[in-house]
């Protein structure tokens, strides 16, 4: 973002922008996955699942060619129609594939996958955006943003996947004999969203929306800025270093200086990702079996709670980079395990003529619902108000007691055959 703005923009100004990106992403990830879920209903799953991954690959790699602000904040509006897409037809694909007592490790380990993709990520930022000799070639080129361009240049990768799905995915039976059966009783219309609020439905697709919205809202507004804890923890411990050798040194000699190392920080900002995501992707993994052993009721509790308190901890109490550093996978784990829930416990709610829809639309609806409360932690963050990332995100953690009261105002789904 600082290279797509005029120089000498403010950081408030640019938080302010970042966080107009981010709602943007989840609007956009919001329509996409009602409407592909909805398509996916409609033409089945795999030619839905093609769409999606065509859509944010190509959309991915012309960010790479943004030059101005809005201009990022468009396209990534436009990747999130292919990424909140892609996730309802896949949630659905895999729920139908698998039997109930392997549905909940399954749809766990598929939402933890996406693991590996932000693992692909934090290898971009170390050793592209955070690559000395290429950052110094683009500086002496006089193209200093080319770094991360090349970034998401490579999102473009992905879309060989469907040369794949082409090739070797075939639609469940579930799918097929909804669709024979729609063709012969018009009041089981494939993929109609106006009856995820009719009343058999209502409560489910209620709840279920604000449910993700508190995970969507705490993941970028606290997940996300676990590594950035870190990074500012070392950051200041390199200050304090300079410092020391330093005594007299000025403000504007710091801000030299951290733009010095700024190849090695963002190393570091990395080390922080990697060690956050570890214990997300853990954390992803683990909620299946405690959806198993406890319902899904107690297993979103317990995660909410766990996030809460994990919050307070990082943001407010430990101020040491090996502490942080040690205690990240443990924040990970306990701030991101729920959203295997949502993989899990979203298509259990529907029949199969309304699964996809209805996944697509309590995950992705919790999207719009959580746009709002990015734009307000960027004004939080603003030099209108003055709040610090740590005051923001442990603010916005409080969400986590709304998340760990509302499934108990939910069906309990555990053990139960998917509905036909």
């Amino acid at each position: 973002m600082p290279s797509l703005v005029p120089e000498g923009t403010t950081k408030g100004t640019i938080s302010e922008y970042n966080a107009i990106t981010f709602s943007a992403f989840l609007i956009g990830g919001a329509l996409g996955g009602i409407l592909f879920g909805a398509l996916s209903d409609r033409i089945g799953r795999k030619k839905t699942m093609s769409l999606t991954i065509l859509f944010y690959s190509l959309f991915t790699c012309l960010s790479a060619f943004s030059q101005d602000w809005w201009q990022f904040a468009g396209f990534r509006f436009l990747v999130a129609l292919g990424v909140g897409g892609e996730w309802a037809v896949a949630s659905t694909l895999v729920a139908e594939s698998f039997p109930p007592k392997a549905r909940a490790r399954v749809g766990s380990i598929f939402h933890a996958s996406s693991v590996l993709g932000t693992y692909l990520a934090i290898l971009a930022g170390a050793f592209i955006i955070g690559n000395e000799s290429i950052q110094q070639y683009a500086e002496d080129a006089g193209y200093p943003s080319l770094p991360w361009r090349i970034g998401f240049a490579l999102g473009v990768v992905p879309s060989f996947l469907i040369i794949w799905i082409r090739r070797s995915l075939k639609e469940p039976e579930s799918w097929q004999n909804a669709q024979n059966a729609a063709k012969s009783d018009s009041s089981k219309q494939m993929g109609s969203i106006l009856n995820l609020f009719s009343s058999p439905y209502l409560k489910s697709t209620c709840i279920g929306i604000i449910l993700a919205s508190i995970g969507f809202a705490t993941f970028w507004g606290v997940h996300i800025y676990g590594k950035d804890a870190f990074l500012k923890t070392i950051e200041s411990e390199y200050v304090a270093e300079f410092k020391a050798n330093e005594p007299t040194v000025t403000q504007e000699e710091i801000e030299v200086y951290l733009d010095s190392i700024k190849a090695t920080l963002k190393k570091w900002e990395m080390l922080g990702m990697f060690l956050t995501t570890t214990g997300g992707g853990l954390g992803l993994l683990a909620f299946g079996p405690l959806c198993e052993w406890l319902g899904r009721r107690w297993a979103f509790f317990l995660f909410h709670i766990g996030g809460l308190i994990s919050t307070y901890l990082l943001f407010q109490l430990f101020n040491n980079s090996i502490v942080i550093g040690c205690f990240l996978p443990v924040f990970g784990f306990l701030t991101l395990g729920m959203h295997a829930g949502y993989a899990i416990y979203f298509p259990e709610l529907y029949p199969t003529r309304l699964r996809s829809t209805g996944a697509g639309t309590c995950f992705n609806g919790g999207r719009i619902l959580a746009a709002p409360i990015l734009l307000l932690a960027g004004w939080m963050q603003s030099q209108k108000v003055g709040f610090t990332l740590a005051q923001t995100a442990t603010i916005l953690s409080l969400l986590y007691i709304v998340g760990a009261i509302l499934p108990f105002f939910a069906k309990e789904t555990k053990g139960s055959a998917l509905m036909e």
